[in-house]
């Protein structure tokens, strides 16, 4: 039976728990093939299926980014499409395989940042992790940290804590300043009590 047939439009569900079940199988199984058929039907002429397909594989990745690490340059792909779920679906696989796969997604930086520019809150939350995660690499940090501290200085204050805390690890001795300046300059717009303690305390995490 096609792994098709097991996506949640398959079976008549307009949940997502079958499509996390699959994930998980598909994980369990190390089933390489499952995990080319549902890239090779991202571009199917059925939108639920094309849909079912892009959250498989993301939850795929979350699990074992390297069974969607080759799949990048689909994904980056999907980045163009005019269907607004495909493009922020594409968004969270390319997260979770950016330290799988770096140069290709590096090499698409510009094209992820123009997306996010334009997309959704999750689409935002997804480039942002992805620019943490190039960042970790000295190949990298030099291009894509200052584009991080960018997200930073102009992001929503409620995405604001969020950004800080997960960007914590990639901080060392030489980008610390740039980092704390950016966002305690920013702590007077944050209004919400309970955010803006996240955020002093990431400050006096990394200035103790």
């Amino acid at each position: 039976m096609s792994v098709l047939n097991h996506l949640a439009s398959s079976l008549n569900r307009r949940d997502e728990i079958p499509n996390q079940q699959l994930a998980k199988q598909i994980v369990e199984k190390n089933d390489l093939k499952s995990v080319k058929k549902l890239a090779e039907n991202l571009n199917n002429k059925d939108k639920n299926i094309q849909s079912d397909c892009i959250k498989v594989l993301y939850e795929i990745g979350e699990r074992n980014p390297s069974l969607i690490a080759s799949y990048a340059k689909e994904f980056i792909a999907l980045l163009e499409n005019k269907n607004n779920r495909l493009v922020w679906g594409a968004m969270t696989a390319l997260d979770y395989i950016a330290s799988e796969n770096p140069k290709i997604i590096f090499k698409a930086l510009v094209k992820i940042i123009d997306v996010a520019d334009k997309g959704s809150v999750i689409t935002n939350d997804h480039a942002v992790n992805i620019l943490i995660k190039l960042s970790a690499l000295k190949e990298y940090s030099g291009k894509t940290f200052p584009l991080l501290l960018e997200r930073l200085e102009t992001c929503p204050t409620n995405q604001l804590p969020m950004y800080a805390e997960n960007s914590v690890p990639i901080i060392n001795d030489e980008n610390k300043n740039n980092f704390v300046i950016i966002i305690s300059s920013r702590l007077k717009e944050v209004e919400k009590k309970s955010k803006k303690k996240r955020i002093e305390k990431v400050i006096k995490k990394l200035t103790k």
